[in-house]
């Protein structure tokens, strides 16, 4: 296997808009910082290597040629904005006073942590999973519940054993799409979900910041709190542009919460101390779900050319596996077999800086971050099959 050396007949030729070589060594960005003068590609951090739309560009020049940028708040039009798509895409209707408007998604877990639970009440989660789900926990001292993801049928999901969850848990946070495994729930499982969480009395912080990036035909979002008026109650939804439209360092998510009580205690929690987005950021916003979605389709058709290079690249390695990728650009790559203490660290020596799967809950996986440049990509994986070959020469050669 040969990754850098694909055949051009048998794949179409990549975007040029994504396929531009832009050096982010010195633009202060943590990704590409972290190997600074080293020979090692960044393939880690879920932001992507693509320039934005130029209307988010152009709104933010003619924001910043104003030359003030004094206290601001949520723009109607914005509000306006996320209301309409919400019931565009998703057939989901929700009230403009539902939103609140958060500088970041990973505070938005957090406040529901805080704003959710006693003191002695417990918060729930999937394992394997995205970082913050498992310190928001610990951060506010609470007891964690952590529910195995398992694979079924190819797709990684999330168990539902009420026997995993520690007395008096109060928070399910959930994710999907699922960060890291890449699954997009279908309605039955989100409503074996929901039935878990109505039957366990649990409010659900729903992550779903990748909602856009779908990667399969036949794969739909549907926001948890869609699915009946009880889901909507237990609810807090957490969105944001930042993925989807490469925004991340502006800081502009959103929560969404009908239920009047949640929602309440979940603005007591943030008052004081979660500052308020900025003006740049709404801006941005306002101007990626207005005028981004031809971008959109063009990026959502190159990660698609990426995910399959990765999957076929993958599975062609030894000791290697990865299950299909419906959703988000982060391919969540099962390394158990291989023979070493540490996979990331065999593949950081090798030159790919990968996510470690142990920040996530399991140290036999890495993490692959794909929305980078395409000749990126291949270099990266050239390196992981050079890694791996030659360690699976060397292994049998002992034998």
């Amino acid at each position: 296997m040969q990754p850098a050396k694909s055949d051009s007949s048998a794949h179409p030729q990549p975007d040029p808009l994504f396929d531009q070589h832009i050096d982010r060594s010195r633009s202060n960005s943590i990704k590409w910082q972290k190997y600074q003068g080293r020979d090692v590609l960044p393939m880690w951090v879920a932001d992507s290597d693509f320039k934005v739309p130029q209307a988010i560009t152009d709104a933010l020049h003619s924001h910043v040629d104003h030359g003030i940028f004094g206290y601001g708040s949520a723009p109607i039009a914005l509000t306006e904005l996320i209301v309409e798509r919400m019931q565009r895409l998703y057939q989901w209707h929700i009230e403009p006073e539902w939103i609140v408007y958060l500088p970041g998604l990973v505070c938005g877990i957090n406040l529901a942590v805080r704003s959710v639970c006693g003191e002695e009440q417990g918060v729930a989660c999937p394992s394997p999973i995205y970082p913050p789900f498992r310190s928001s926990a610990k951060l506010a001292k609470r007891p964690l519940s952590k529910l195995p993801v398992l694979l079924d049928d190819q797709r990684w999901l999330m168990s539902l054993d009420e026997k995993a969850l520690l007395p008096d848990t109060r928070l399910l946070l959930f994710c999907n799409p699922l960060n890291p495994g890449g699954t997009v729930y279908r309605r039955d499982e989100l409503d074996a979900v929901a039935n878990f969480a109505k039957q366990q009395d649990l409010i659900v912080c729903s992550d779903e910041i990748h909602c856009d990036l779908l990667l399969e035909p036949d794969c739909q979002h549907i926001p948890f709190a869609s699915l009946n008026e009880d889901a909507a109650q237990r609810s807090i939804t957490l969105i944001a542009p930042s993925k989807t439209f490469n925004i991340a360092g502006l800081g502009a998510s959103m929560a969404i919460i009908p239920n009047p009580t949640l929602r309440r205690e979940f603005v007591r929690a943030k008052a004081g101390i979660v500052p308020d987005v900025n003006v740049l950021a709404y801006t941005a916003a306002q101007a990626a779900y207005e005028h981004g979605q031809p971008w959109l389709d063009r990026q959502l058709a190159y990660l698609k050319q990426n995910k399959a290079t990765v999957e076929q690249a993958i599975n062609s390695m030894p000791y290697l596996t990865l299950h299909p990728i419906e959703g988000t650009y982060l391919a969540w790559i099962d390394a158990t077999a291989l023979p070493v203490p540490s996979p990331f660290k065999f593949f950081e020596q090798a030159g790919v800086g990968l996510s470690p799967g142990a920040d996530f809950g399991n140290p036999g996986f890495v993490r692959l971050n794909f929305a980078c440049r395409h000749q990126t990509l291949l270099d990266a994986l050239g390196r992981m099959e050079k890694a791996v070959t030659t360690l699976q020469q060397e292994e049998m050669a002992k034998q």
